[in-house]
């Protein structure tokens, strides 16, 4: 029962989140680069990390953090991770690194996953990225740009990202 309620709260709280959403800043120029990935579907982060020398980035601005929907029983060195246990009944989050990522003004935002997660979906909304992009599955009101591709296939989704901010003049 408490599951269905913190489900129909975040879903509230995406709705509340897309229509104050602040997008004066959609065209600014990338310097940081976020992703949010789901951990059931993409575990290889030094993969994500690899994007600060593509986009000719520091790797310092490239920043990653993980959803897990269930807690594992062994001790993990990521603080970069969310749970669903994260979040109350309410849809408030009780996570002070997954704040501060939500919090944090990145230039682009990746929502790295394709199904709908209301988890998810909620960091996604709340965060105060400039522009967001995810894959075609997700919520499409969430996102400024949908791209249509494999999750596994990282570098055609490199040299894809690469081409549309490019277009987009996000890249100099």
């Amino acid at each position: 029962m408490f599951e269905k309620l913190k489900h129909r709260s975040l879903r509230k709280k995406i709705e509340q989140n897309l229509i104050t959403r602040d997008v004066s800043e959609i065209n600014s120029e990338l310097k940081t680069l976020g992703f949010l990935v789901d951990e059931a579907t993409f575990q290889d982060f030094e993969k994500l990390y690899e994007f600060s020398d593509y986009f000719n980035l520091q790797p310092k601005d490239v920043t990653v953090f993980s959803f897990l929907e269930v807690k594992r029983k062994l001790p993990s060195l990521r603080h970069n991770q969310l749970h669903n246990k994260d979040f109350d009944w309410k849809g408030h989050l009780h996570n002070q690194n997954a704040k501060e990522f939500i919090d944090k003004r990145f230039d682009v935002l990746v929502g790295y996953y394709t199904t709908k997660n209301d988890f998810l979906d909620s960091m996604v909304s709340a965060s105060n990225a400039n522009f967001k992009v995810g894959f075609a599955g997700a919520d499409p009101r969430l996102f400024d740009l949908l791209i249509d591709l494999d999750l596994k296939n990282i570098e055609a989704f490199k040299t894809e990202l690469k081409k549309y901010l490019t277009v987009l003049n996000k890249l100099k």
